[in-house]
């Protein structure tokens, strides 16, 4: 039982870190998009909406498929007073109840609400309402189920981990914390 309990969270979050690692080059791709619709607006007077929509459907899946990811490495904003300050026992229960009693309620609620909304979209396959806009509305309302199902397969191996006492690594290249020594890394 150990081993295909430690085998399922392993796959969990090399898939977690795969659509971290994948996402990323989000950002690459909406600097040079964004570089374009500058370019051809100022330079060559001409002004494309799909461009412009791309960047914003870019900068969405960015942040709906990295959030679990950053989660995953440590990289979320935690705003606290004490939790710093208390043994890792502590830490682990009060994110084990975080993700049970509030994490996991929120992401049901965010899949409840708004499915009968993304179903929607795809069954009149929307479009922008902008003449030259992406016909690929339904798609952008998709990433509102996909972020609660990322947090929810992040929350599983996290509540797995912490249940069964298993370590969670993470690959040193990808901790924030290392790459900087000011803030209490290790390199």
């Amino acid at each position: 039982m150990p081993f295909l309990l430690r085998s399922f969270i392993s796959a969990l979050q090399a898939f977690t870190r795969l659509i971290g690692m994948t996402c990323r080059w989000f950002s690459l791709a909406m600097v040079v998009v964004t570089c374009l619709v500058v370019i051809l607006r100022y330079v060559f007077d001409y002004s494309s909406i799909a461009m412009q929509e791309t960047v914003m459907y870019l900068h969405a899946s960015l942040f709906m498929f990295g959030a679990a990811y950053t989660w995953q490495q440590h990289g979320h904003v935690r705003v606290d007073v004490l939790y710093h300050k208390w043994p890792a026992a502590i830490q682990q229960r009060i994110d084990l109840f975080g993700t049970l009693f509030l994490l996991l309620p929120t992401c049901l609620f965010l899949i409840y609400i708004s499915w009968d909304y993304v179903l929607i979209a795809w069954a009149n396959g929307e479009k922008s309402h902008e003449a030259g806009g992406l016909p690929f509305v339904y798609l952008l309302k998709t990433l509102i189920v996909v972020l609660p199902i990322l947090l929810l397969v992040q929350a599983t191996t996290n509540v797995l981990a912490s249940l069964f006492n298993i370590p969670l690594s993470i690959p040193k290249e990808s901790n924030p914390q290392d790459s900087n020594p000011e803030q209490g890394g290790n390199s």
